[in-house]
């Protein structure tokens, strides 16, 4: 791992010195490295990202709830003309649903642009995660061929009940897709024809 242009907080992460001695090397490797790719993906993140996330996190805390019963309360106290104060904005508090309505137009703006970032990068370690199941697929599919090879060669018999030779056979993601669309769509038809004979 080059550790030339990384800042103090990644290199901090990649200290193996306070390790947990309950995991494994490998263990603790992969979490920094997990930490270390998230810290980069949120140093990549644009201005625009940076302040969407910022808003869209303020929001979702209850303090964001609390400031509203503070604003709003205060905004219908100074308005009911009971304190001393002239109305600027009477009942039914025209400027204040106009103000609410335009909140709502930006929060939900903001929400969608933070959805949109971390749908791309769920998609991005989905299909990191499907590269490392096919590459590990392959490899235990080889493991197998040649686990078989060595039996063949040192003459011990196979069950014939075993599943050796359907596990030694190469999964091409293609296939497993189209099977998959195949029996939904075949769950999908017998369903439609159920609702049709019940009626």
């Amino acid at each position: 791992m080059q550790q030339g242009g990384m800042n103090e907080v990644e290199k901090e992460y990649l200290d193996f010195e306070d390790d947990n001695p309950l995991l494994s090397k490998v263990i603790e490797r992969n979490i920094r490295t997990i930490i270390r790719l998230r810290l980069q993906a949120a140093k990549k993140r644009s201005l625009q990202d940076q302040i969407a996330d910022a808003i869209t996190s303020f929001s979702g805390h209850i303090v964001f709830v609390y400031v509203h019963i503070v604003w709003f309360g205060a905004w219908i106290a100074l308005n009911t003309g009971k304190i001393g104060v002239h109305p600027f904005d009477p009942f039914p508090y025209g400027l204040l649903t106009m103000i609410v309505s335009l909140e709502a137009i930006f929060l939900s703006t903001f929400v969608l642009i933070s959805q949109n970032r971390l749908s791309e990068e769920s998609e991005y370690r989905a299909n990191l995660n499907l590269q490392i199941a096919l590459l590990t697929e392959h490899e235990v599919t080889r493991v197998l061929q040649m686990l078989d090879a060595i039996q063949d060669k040192m003459g011990i018999d196979n069950d014939e009940d075993s599943e050796l030779a359907d596990l030694e056979m190469e999964t091409k993601p293609e296939d497993v897709l189209t099977e998959i669309e195949r029996l939904q769509q075949l769950a999908l038809n017998r369903k439609k024809l159920k609702k049709r004979n019940q009626r």
